[in-house]
């Protein structure tokens, strides 16, 4: 098999040697640019740098976070209760309106518009607060025994 691949080279290292005067191997060995050593460790070096970037990549897309801007945000999720392993309902603050949505796979239904707030945001956020705080101490706990 090696010999087929080398049949077409080494016509062209015959035309080259009839051109130039050098020999035939001497022609060879130029074409093929390099020892095998050499070329196995440019493929590493640039495998390496590839992999290295797309790490870099992750590691600041994690530090500087999503590109679109948090402030501001109008729409919040306040509580969200399981009906069935795909459908849930949903209840959601849009601009200080609370509506209770029943969302499925294929649509999202509005259910209910409440003229009063059901569920204090500011209350929903402390009690989640709480629960960070209340798994802390038991991780921290955990791993002093």
């Amino acid at each position: 098999m090696r010999a087929l691949m080398l049949a077409p080279l080494m016509a062209l290292s015959v035309g080259a040697m009839a051109q130039t005067g050098e020999p035939a191997a001497a022609a060879v060995s130029n074409v093929g640019g390099g020892s095998l050593a050499m070329q196995l460790s440019q493929l590493a070096l640039g495998l390496g740098f590839v992999v290295g970037l797309i790490v870099l990549l992750g590691w600041l897309l994690r530090r500087v976070g999503p590109l679109a801007a948090q402030g501001g945000q109008h729409i919040r999720l306040v509580s969200s209760l399981p009906l069935g392993p795909r459908d849930r309902l949903l209840l959601v603050d849009v601009g200080g309106t609370q509506m209770l949505l029943g969302a499925s796979p294929g649509r999202i239904n509005t259910l209910h518009v409440f003229d009063q707030p059901v569920a204090d945001l500011d209350a929903a956020a402390a009690a989640n607060g709480d629960f960070a705080r209340k798994l802390q101490a038991l991780l921290k706990r955990e791993n002093q025994s």
